[in-house]
Parts: C-alpha cells; structure tokens; sequence
C-alpha cells in the first residue's frame, strides 16, 4: 500500500531565472523556510524532486510537541507553539492544528522520577505541564486498562495533519511570491569567488546568493557532493491510521507499547512508541563511530536488519555530472513497506490499555525514513567553508511539531537578523571541532 495521501500541491511550470534564495526539499523544513524568507521580501524558489510534503514530513504521527524534548531543543519548540496556534490564518488554510495535550505514560517510579525531573525544563516558560497520579490518568480515561504510576500531561501540546500542514505552508508561500517547483531535483550548487552564485535543476539554472539544503534524508548525500561530512542515518518508522472511532482519547498518548494521535477524520494515527527499524547500509559503517553513544543509549529501541536496502544504497553514486540526472531524480518519494508485525503490535497493546480500540478498523499503513543526528539534534547553520550555503537537517523525528520555528531560525540567519533563539546547539561544526557529542534523555 502506497504512502498517505498528501494534499497536492501543483508546482509552477515556469522556473525563474534569479531569486534570492533557493530552498533545497520541500518537507516541512523547507517549506516553513520559504514562508518565514518571502513573508520578508525576499525573492525564494522552492525545489523539491518530488511533490510537497511526500516524505517524512507527510509520514510521522502529527504530534507538535515541547513535552519529553530534548532540553537543547526547548526554546525553539517553546516558539513553535506560538507559530503554531497561528498558522492557519497566518496561512489562511486548514493545518489540522489543535491543542489538545500530550500525555507520557510513567509505568513505574523510576519513569515517573525521570518525567518528573525532565518536566523542570519547562520552568519559566509558562506552559501548562504537569505529573499527574496514576488515579488522575484513570479519572481523564476511566475507560482504560492500564496500572500506572502516573503521568507527564503537557496540556500546551497539540497535533496537526501532517499531510496538510506541508502543502499549507508551501501554498501560502507561493501568495508571498515564492516559486514552489516540484518535480524539479537540484542537481548542484555554483560558486563565484569561492561563495554560491547558483543552482543547477533538472530543469535548468537559477542564479542566488544563498541555498539552503532541507532536504532530509538526502541531505547527507547532497553535502558530500561538496565536501562536507554531514553525519546521518536513517531509522524507519512504521504507522497505520484507523477509520473514524467513537470513545477514543482526545489526548495524544506514549506507552512503552504503543502511541497514538486522534486525527482530523476521527480516526486514530497508531504506531509503535518504542521500536523502529534500522537497515544496515554501507553508511552504518562509514558513521558507525559517531553513532556509538546513541547505539549504546537506545539499542533496546532498534532493530537492526539486512535487507535490500544495503545494495540500493550502495548503487547511489556519491558524485555526478551536473549535465546528467542525479540520484534524487531516480528516487523521487521515499517510499518504505512498512513493518506490519511493529504496528500490528502496537495495536494489540492499544487494544490492552484502551478496550475501546477493539472495534477499530485499519484503514492504511504506511512507513517513513527519519533522518537522524548522531546526538538526535538537527542541523540548522551557515556553512562556513561555503559562503551562502546553509544547512536545516537532520530532525531526527523531532521535525514537523518544530518545523515552523525552525524555518524562523534559518530564515534568520539566511537574511542576518538576530535569531529567535540561541543557534549554538544546532552548528554544524559540533561534529568536527572536537565537541562532546551526546545524546540526552528526551524522545
């Protein structure tokens, strides 16, 4: 079964000559980038080799969350909230977007300690979180099956649609004046004294003065094209979606067993909220020693296999002729069978803990490749060795809740203004200049 259905977004059949800026990937990263850049005056062309929001950024739970964060990640979630409760009339379309709370599951005392301790992250930032007992969880779902400690409930927490909010974002764009080309693979960047002066499509050049790759799990490949050493791998996740279901959570829910998102059609988003899948591919080597510390942390959570997936990565050609069709435009959607066995699980627990699900019906399954960091935190920087070239990647499952604010950042530095948060935890250089890289507790 194909991926979701994504709203379809009709790129433009003209392809400028000259823009300001060129925004390589148009997930919800490059698209918020393009917004946050034409809203500013700024003359921005979108190009994504496939169509708006058809990977990642359409696949993941739809959760727009600042609970359970990593704590380097704290601030720009904080404005992405504010973004967030704005958008659809900022963009004058339907994201999906309500607040209606988030909830971690704590099974025993060291896990509601742990929630406890990383919920004072919040302190100072005026957002409604808090632990709640194990009765209170039974009093919000008196439904529900489950013997708890208690619970982390972030109330300021919500959820969209993320196979709206992409699209929603690149179309408003587009009324700012931004061309939006899909369809339309970078195939390089262009220099001039030593700073970018362009790119080269598919479809042919467009002259800028900057670029910004945001282009996800291609991104790694992209850089090197360039010289630049950007660390990623990819972590499969698999998810189905239930038709509309009556007596479910309004909530959005994390169990060890499972997590779940009540969508916009009354159905459910369900998938496993411990276990992913890692296939081994030739990358896994290449950056097996800067993943080290994130192995040793969250083994338990992955499963490693071998699969077909090692020698359709290892035909990628890491270098390409700009007059020929690159990789991007031989694979334009990532498109992944999904693990039926990790969301059939996920369910079955479900089903345990909320007796209400048993009479859910699968409506589609799906599955999506998350780009990941070796210390779980994206990229979001200038490139010094580049003068122009910018970087927003590597998520690593954190991207849609963050991604307006995180096109905020990159718009910030793109144009120099200063920047809605402190940039340093997201500089590309942690991965080179000797910085300790780690991996802190958050999911």
């Amino acid at each position: 079964m194909p991926g979701p259905y994504v709203v379809p977004v009709h790129g433009d059949a003209e392809l400028p000559k000259e823009v300001d800026v060129v925004v390589i990937g148009g997930g919800i990263i490059g698209t918020s980038t393009t917004l946050e850049l034409a809203e500013r005056g700024l003359r921005v062309a979108l190009c994504e080799k496939g169509g708006i929001g058809q990977e990642q950024s359409s696949r993941n739970w739809g959760w727009v969350r600042i609970s359970r964060r990593d704590p380097r990640e704290v601030p720009l979630m904080a404005e992405a909230l504010r973004i967030w409760s704005t958008l659809d009339k900022r963009t004058g379309r339907d994201t999906g977007y309500k607040r209606a709370g988030i909830i971690f599951t704590c099974a025993d005392d060291k896990q509601y300690a742990d929630h406890e301790r990383w919920n004072r992250n919040l302190e100072g930032y005026q957002l409604e979180s808090r632990m709640i007992s194990g009765a209170e969880f039974k009093n919000l779902f008196p439904g529900a099956q489950m013997d708890l400690k208690g619970a982390l409930f972030t109330a300021a927490d919500g959820r969209a649609e993320p196979q709206r909010a992409a699209p929603a974002i690149a179309e408003a764009a587009r009324d700012k004046g931004a061309s939006i080309l899909t369809e339309c693979a970078v195939r390089g960047i262009e220099t001039a004294g030593g700073r970018i002066s362009g790119v080269i499509t598919e479809r042919g050049p467009i002259a800028c003065k900057a670029v910004v790759l945001a282009g996800g799990a291609w991104s790694s490949l992209f850089a090197g094209m360039f010289g630049l050493d950007l660390p990623q791998l990819k972590v499969m996740n698999s998810v189905l979606r239930t038709k509309p279901l009556e007596g479910g959570p309004e909530q959005a829910i994390w169990a060890s067993g499972f997590a779940l998102r009540k969508r916009q059609d009354g159905g459910y988003t369900i998938a496993s909220g411990h276990e992913n899948i890692v296939d081994i591919v030739p990358s896994s080597f290449r950056y097996a020693g800067k993943f080290l510390p994130a192995l040793k942390k969250e083994w338990r959570s992955l499963n490693f296999r071998v699969s077909g997936r090692f020698f359709d990565e290892a035909r990628i050609p890491n270098r390409w002729a700009m007059d020929e069709a690159s990789p991007f435009e031989y694979c334009r959607v990532l498109d992944p069978k999904p693990s039926t066995k990790l969301s059939n699980a996920a369910l079955a627990n479900l089903k345990k803990a909320f007796p209400v699900f048993e009479k859910a019906e699968i409506a589609q399954r799906w599955a999506g490749y998350i780009d990941v960091t070796p210390d779980a935190v994206p990229v979001i920087d200038a490139i010094d060795s580049i003068p122009g070239f910018h970087i927003a990647t590597g998520f690593s499952g954190h991207g849609f809740g963050i991604g307006p604010a995180a096109g905020r950042l990159m718009a910030d530095i793109v144009t120099g203004k200063p920047p809605v948060v402190d940039r340093k935890n997201f500089r590309f250089s942690r991965f080179h200049d000797g910085s300790k890289i780690e991996l802190i507790s958050g999911f």
